[in-house]
């Protein structure tokens, strides 16, 4: 046998060549950049696609997308205010997801459009959020009359996305009239988000009393409704008890500017039960600060304060961004971290060069 005829077991055969796995004559379409005008018709008419699209440009830190973002929120200022917002704040595990789905729907069945701006903890390691929300709320997040937007709570205080205030503004221009900020729990700076509701619930588990005293007084103090939920089956009644350490707890606060009573309620969001009586102190609160003249006032101060924090946050950004202060920066903190200079003196000649 001749050598070149003896085959190895090793021997591979040339085979047929691998077809591309892309088409050739396939061409990538530029999407098309949509103007303020296009998003804002389209959030005018309901378009929740383009309501999305615009609350994630308003998240975006690119300068591009915050150019355009604040075009498409101040041509919608105009169309919005015209809703009732609900903020809802509680401690890890009480159900706030599971209270946002049952509350949401009775606020339909109220003839309501309800948008929900739930807030997802942001990992202060990997940045990364599960934004989990919408798999919690599986009947609002899918009805017609309903908007579930979660969102990443960042490196903000008050438990609050960045842009939340915006994209409250958003969701009244695109028809949504009850706005549920539902934040990641309580917290020292979580008291922000009363910055930006009509009506502050603070939600707390049966057995609750020694947890009162975990809570910060801020968030009790603003809290115009307690609701004790998972007040069901053998839990009742320890629910019952700590409604009244909670009913005991609020008088001990001053008055509200308000002139508003803050109480406590039982509910159970996975009964059902309870939450007729919350909704009805909303419509009570609503028009009992109406007719004070607090509501309009409240949103007005509301305003104020958003004033003040965008100026803060702006000048912030211009002082990091000025070329003194990035060439002189990393110099002046290797000083602090030396002990060679104080943090107070170090801040002041980082101002001085502006």
């Amino acid at each position: 046998m001749k050598k070149e005829d003896k085959k190895s077991a090793l021997h591979i055969a040339k085979g047929t060549a691998m077809p591309p796995n892309v088409n050739q004559n396939f061409k990538l379409k530029k999407r098309k950049v949509k103007t303020a005008e296009e998003y804002v018709q389209g959030i005018l008419s309901g378009n929740t696609v383009l309501l999305s699209q615009a609350i994630t440009l308003v998240e975006s830190t690119q300068p591009k997308h915050q150019v355009l973002a604040q075009a498409i929120v101040e041509q919608c200022l105009v169309h919005s205010g015209q809703s009732f917002r609900l903020g809802l704040t509680g401690t890890p595990g009480v159900g706030k997801s599971t209270f946002v789905e049952s509350f949401g729907m009775l606020a339909i069945a109220e003839g309501k459009k309800v948008a929900v701006l739930a807030i997802d903890p942001t990992s202060q390691m990997t940045g990364g959020s599960i934004l989990g929300d919408k798999t919690r709320m599986e009947q609002l997040s899918v009805h017609a009359q309903a908007f579930v937007r979660p969102s990443p709570a960042g490196d903000t205080l008050g438990g609050v996305a960045k842009a939340t205030r915006e994209s409250i503004v958003l969701c009244e221009a695109a028809g949504f009239d009850f706005i549920i900020v539902e934040t990641v729990g309580v917290g020292q700076s979580e008291t922000a988000v009363h910055s930006m509701v009509d009506f502050f619930l603070l939600l707390l588990l049966p057995n609750s009393g020694d947890e009162l005293q975990g809570i910060k007084r801020g968030v009790m103090e603003m809290a115009d409704l307690i609701a004790i939920n998972k007040a069901d089956g053998a839990a009742l009644m320890a629910a019952r008890l700590a409604k009244k350490q909670c009913k005991n707890g609020l008088h001990l606060f001053p008055p509200k500017a308000s002139e508003w009573i803050a109480t406590a309620e039982l509910c159970s969001a996975v009964q059902g039960t309870g939450l007729d009586t919350i909704w009805q102190h909303l419509q009570t609160y609503q028009a009992h600060t109406q007719i004070k003249g607090y509501f309009q006032h409240h949103r007005q101060q509301q305003a104020k304060y958003w004033l003040e924090e965008s100026i803060g946050q702006a000048l912030k950004n211009r002082f990091y961004q000025h070329p003194a202060v990035e060439q002189q920066y990393e110099r002046i903190e290797k000083e602090v971290l030396k002990g060679v200079l104080s943090p107070f003196k170090a801040a002041q000649q980082l101002l001085d060069l502006l």
